[in-house]
């Protein structure tokens, strides 16, 4: 998704901007987590003035790539307002199971998902509506239909552009990009939903039974193509 918005002429985007604030908080081991602490941010306020004010760059659109369980407990949500929030979620099996393949251990904050949730519940209120949700596997079913209806309820006009773009890094990546990006810097464009087959430690079936229950609650509120 990334990858799509940097891809517009009229959008400049941002990768994980708390992440360095959250590894040097949190002290957890994670791949790169002393360089992303040295050539990052660590100052969440600082942060959120970036994020809240102009656009680099003189562009239009300002896609914030956020991980929700970078927004730590004491981190001030005031400025979450400011935002025009899209929600990503994925099925929670294959979520964990992808997880695990980095880390060896995994709780249900580290999933986002309560965070999102928090957020979601957030934006509501202040709306008076649902937020849109993507599922990743509807987008990957039908990224141009998808995309459309998403750019149409944000106001915006859907770009072809999204649809496909050019292999390799890009200078908005964050230094983390090589533990984690190996997929997305060969991509060149969204691939086909393929389920995958699955195989989670029984150690882990009541963190996925936890995480089903958010995903359930923000699945309701998915974003839907015309005639899907």
């Amino acid at each position: 998704m990334m990858r799509a918005w940097g891809n517009r002429e009229d959008c400049f985007v941002c990768d994980e901007p708390l992440y360095a604030h959250y590894l040097q908080h949190t002290g957890l081991e994670h791949p790169g987590a002393a360089e992303i602490v040295e050539q990052h941010e660590t100052d969440w306020r600082r942060v959120v003035t970036g994020l809240t004010g102009p656009i680099p760059e003189s562009r239009a659109v300002y896609y914030q790539k956020h991980m929700a369980h970078h927004l730590l407990p004491h981190i001030e949500r005031e400025w979450l307002d400011r935002l025009t929030h899209v929600f990503l979620i994925r099925e929670p099996a294959a979520m964990v199971s992808s997880y695990l393949v980095r880390r060896p251990e995994m709780s249900v904050e580290d999933s986002g998902l309560p965070q999102q949730w928090e957020i979601f519940e957030r934006v509501s209120e202040s709306l008076g509506a649902a937020p849109p949700v993507l599922d990743s596997r509807d987008v990957l079913e039908s990224p141009q239909a998808m995309l459309e209806t998403l750019c149409e309820r944000l106001g915006l006009a859907f770009s072809k552009r999204m649809l496909s773009w050019d292999a390799g890094k890009r200078k908005t990546d964050g230094v983390w990009a090589r533990h984690w990006y190996d997929a997305v810097e060969a991509s060149t464009g969204f691939q086909p939903f393929r389920p995958k087959d699955v195989s989670i430690p029984p150690e882990f079936d009541a963190l996925v039974e936890q995480c089903e229950s958010y995903y359930s609650r923000l699945h309701r509120h998915r974003l839907l193509a015309p005639n899907a």
